[in-house]
C-alpha cells in the first residue's frame, strides 16, 4: 500500500515546502489549510483547501477548520473494514498527516501575554487530528516534528510508504507531544493564587540509559526537560570522554550552579556534590590553581567547572596536576581541546552562555509526593549586609563574605566555608553539628598549610553561641 493522500497544516513552516514537493513528485494529493496552503501554492505546489474538500468553510475566525467527518473519517478509517461506510458518505482515506500545534508555550512565555491571547493559542483541531492519526498508526503516518521529515521522505522515496515500525514510533512521539501540550495548558489555567498549579504536569524526554544509578544495584536513566531554554547540565554538549554516569551528572550540576553565581572568572571543584575548592581571579588559570590549592586530596577525581572559555594553559595545568572526571565550561577553545584530547577518557562538556535566565522552580521527590519551591536565585549584595558587631568589616572582607556566601549556598548543611582573598581556605560539609563542620574545615585548611586566622566565614547554620567560630 502506498500513500495517496496527505493533510498538511503547520504553524512551523520550516522545511514544509521541500517536504511537500517530494509528496507532489510521488503524485500524492495534498490537503491543506490557511497559511500552509497559501505558502505551498505560492511555491507552485498543487493543494486542495480543506474547506473545498469538505464542502464546509473555515469559520469563527479559524476556530473551526478540520473538525469534520470527512477529515477524521478519512484518518480513522480501518482499511479493509470501513470502506462501505466511507463510500456511503464520500469519505476518502487520508494516509499521511503532518500537523504541528499553535505555539501555546511560546505565547504564554511572553511578558505581554493576556488570558485572552493564551486562550486563542489553544489548538483544538490540531490535537484532534494528531490523536486520530496516532490511534490509527497501522495505516496512517503522523508527523508532528519537522526533524522527522527526512526519515519519512526517505521511506516514501524507497517504497512509496512508511514502515509499520516508523509509524508506531511517530505515533508514540505524537501522543507524548499532545500530552505535553495539554499539560502546559492545564498548568497555565490551573495556577492558584500562590503561583503553583493545582495539578502539576511535568514532561521530560529520555536522553540516555545509564549503566547504573547512585549505587551499582540501582538502574537509572537521564531525562531532559521539554522546552529547555537555560544553559545548564541538561543542555550541555559532551565533546569527548566516557559516558556520563548518574553521579557525574549530579556532581557536574552542583559545580555548574555554583560557578555561575560569580561574575568574575571563577573555578569550582566539586566532589560528591560539595565544593572542595573555589576561587575567583582575573583569569581562569589562576582561579583553577587556587581552587585546587584549597584541597588537592579531595579534588582528585573531581568535577571542575568554569564560567569562562577554557584555554590551553588551564587545560594543560589540569591534566598535569590531577585526575579529573569531568570538565565543564561555557566553551572550550581549539587549543584546549587538543590538550584534553590526550586524555580521551576525561569527560569534557560545553554548556553555553551562563547568563541565560534560569528556570524558576525546584523539585524534590519524597515518597508518594513532590516538593516544589521557587529556585533559590536570590543574590545578596553589599547593600543587603547589616553589620551587628562593633567592628565593621573592610571592603575586602565584605567581598570575601559575599564570595563565601555563594559557596555556602551549595555546600550540604551544616555548611562552614572559610574564605580569604576570594579563595576557599577550608570547607566543612554535611555534619549534623555546626561545630564539627567548623572543625573539619579548619583541619582541611591546616593540612594544606592555609591559615584560617584572618579569613571570613559563611554558614547556613544557626549560631546561638560562638562555639563553632571559636
Amino acid at each position: 500500500m502506498s500513500i495517496k493522500r496527505a493533510l498538511l497544516s503547520v504553524s512551523d513552516k520550516n522545511g514544509i515546502v521541500d517536504f511537500a514537493k517530494v509528496l507532489a513528485s510521488h503524485n500524492i494529493e495534498i490537503l491543506s489549510t490557511g497559511g500552509t496552503a497559501k505558502l505551498l501554492t505560492e511555491n507552485g505546489i498543487s493543494v486542495i483547501q480543506v474547506s473545498d474538500y469538505t464542502g464546509f468553510p473555515e469559520m469563527m475566525a479559524g476556530r473551526v477548520k478540520t473538525l469534520n467527518p470527512k477529515i477524521h473519517g478519512g484518518i480513522l478509517a480501518r482499511r479493509g473494514i470501513d470502506e462501505g461506510i466511507m463510500k456511503e458518505h464520500n469519505i476518502h482515506p487520508i494516509d499521511l498527516v503532518v500537523v504541528n500545534l499553535y505555539p501555546f508555550q511560546e505565547t504564554i512565555a511572553r511578558d505581554d501575554c493576556t488570558l485572552e491571547v493564551a486562550i486563542e493559542n489553544i489548538d483544538i483541531g490540531g490535537p484532534a487530528m494528531l490523536r486520530s492519526s496516532a490511534k490509527n498508526y497501522a495505516s496512517v503516518t503522523v508527523v508532528v516534528d519537522s526533524s522527522d521529515y527526512q526519515k519519512v521522505i526517505d521511506e516514501i522515496n524507497d517504497s512509496g510508504d512508511t514502515t509499520l515500525t516508523t509509524r508506531a514510533d511517530l505515533a508514540l512521539k505524537t501522543f507524548e507531544h499532545t500530552a505535553q501540550y495539554d499539560g502546559a495548558i492545564a498548568n497555565y489555567l490551573g495556577k492558584s493564587e500562590d503561583g503553583f498549579p493545582n495539578t502539576m504536569n511535568l514532561q521530560f524526554h529520555k536522553v540516555q540509559s545509564m549503566r547504573y544509578g547512585e549505587n551499582p544495584h540501582q538502574s537509572a536513566a537521564f531525562y531532559k526537560e521539554n522546552k529547555l531554554t537555560e544553559s545548564c547540565i541538561s543542555s550541555s554538549i559532551q565533546l569527548q570522554g566516557k559516558e556520563m554516569s548518574y553521579n557525574n551528572m549530579a556532581d557536574t550540576d552542583a559545580a555548574l550552579e555554583c560557578v555561575r553565581s560569580f561574575e568574575s572568572p571563577a573555578c569550582v571543584i566539586v566532589k560528591h556534590a560539595n565544593p572542595c575548592g573555589v576561587a575567583v581571579r582575573s583569569n581562569i588559570n589562576d582561579a583553577y590553581m587556587d581552587a585546587f590549592r584549597t584541597d588537592p586530596t579531595s579534588a582528585f577525581g573531581g568535577i571542575i567547572a568554569f564560567n569562562r572559555v577554557l584555554d590551553k594553559l588551564t587545560a594543560k595545568n589540569i591534566i598535569d596536576k590531577q585526575f579529573v572526571e569531568v570538565i565543564i565550561a561555557p566553551s572550550i577553545d581549539a587549543d584546549a581541546k587538543k590538550v584534553l584530547a590526550t586524555k580521551p577518557n576525561v569527560r569534557v562538556l560545553e554548556c553555553g552562555d551562563l547568563s541565560t535566565a534560569q528556570n524558576s522552580l525546584d523539585y524534590k521527590r519524597v515518597n508518594g509526593g513532590l516538593l516544589i519551591q521557587d529556585k533559590d536565585l536570590g543574590v545578596i549584595t553589599s547593600k543587603d549586609i547589616r553589620c551587628v558587631s562593633d567592628i565593621e568589616p573592610t571592603e575586602e572582607q565584605v567581598k570575601d563574605l559575599l564570595f563565601a556566601w555563594n559557596v555556602a549556598k551549595v555546600v550540604k548543611s551544616n555548611a562552614i566555608v572559610y574564605v580569604k582573598d576570594e579563595m576557599t581556605i577550608g570547607v566543612g560539609a554535611g555534619q549534623m553539628s555546626r561545630v564539627y563542620s567548623a572543625k573539619i574545615a579548619s583541619i582541611k585548611a591546616s593540612d594544606e598549610g592555609l591559615q584560617v586566622e584572618g579569613s571570613v566565614m559563611a554558614s547556613d547554620a544557626f549560631f546561638p553561641f560562638r562555639d563553632g567560630i571559636d
